[in-house]
C-alpha cells in the first residue's frame, strides 16, 4: 500500500521535474532577448523566472531523490528466501526406507543383478 503511494508521487514528480526543466531557458538566451525576446520575462516580476523555476525545479529533485531511494528500499524488503535445502525434507538412506516399506522386496547382498557383463564374458 505505502509502496503504491510512493510511486504515485514518483511519478507525478517525474512528469513535473521534466516539465520544469523544459520551461527553463538556456545559459545562451540572454542574446536572443536583446532582439525583442524578453518581454516574457516581465510576468514574474523584474529578475526573470530563473529564481522561481529554479528553487521548483531543485525542490522537485529532492522529492524524486528521496522516492527513488524509497522505492529502492521497499523492494529490498520483500519475502525472505530460503534455501532449497530448508524446504526439503532431508532423504533417508536407502536401508531405512527398505525397512519401513513391506510393500517393496528385498533384494539379498550375495544375490543383486547387473547389468554389467563378468570379465569372462559369460553370465552367471
Amino acid at each position: 500500500m505505502i509502496e503504491t503511494v510512493i510511486l504515485v508521487i514518483h511519478i507525478i514528480t517525474t512528469v513535473a521535474l521534466v516539465v520544469m526543466v523544459m520551461l527553463q531557458t538556456g545559459k545562451g538566451a540572454e542574446a536572443g532577448a536583446a532582439f525583442g525576446g524578453g518581454a516574457s520575462s516581465t510576468v514574474f516580476g523584474s529578475s526573470g523566472a530563473g529564481s522561481f523555476l529554479t528553487r521548483t525545479t531543485a525542490i522537485l529533485a529532492t522529492v524524486f531523490f528521496i522516492t527513488s531511494l524509497s522505492l529502492a528500499y521497499l523492494s529490498g524488503k520483500g519475502p525472505e528466501t530460503r534455501s532449497v535445502s530448508d524446504v526439503v525434507a532431508p532423504v533417508q538412506s536407502d536401508t531405512e526406507s527398505v525397512k519401513g516399506n513391506a510393500d517393496v522386496p528385498v533384494v539379498p547382498a550375495g544375490e543383486q543383478e547387473s547389468d554389467v557383463p563378468s570379465p569372462s564374458g559369460m553370465a552367471k
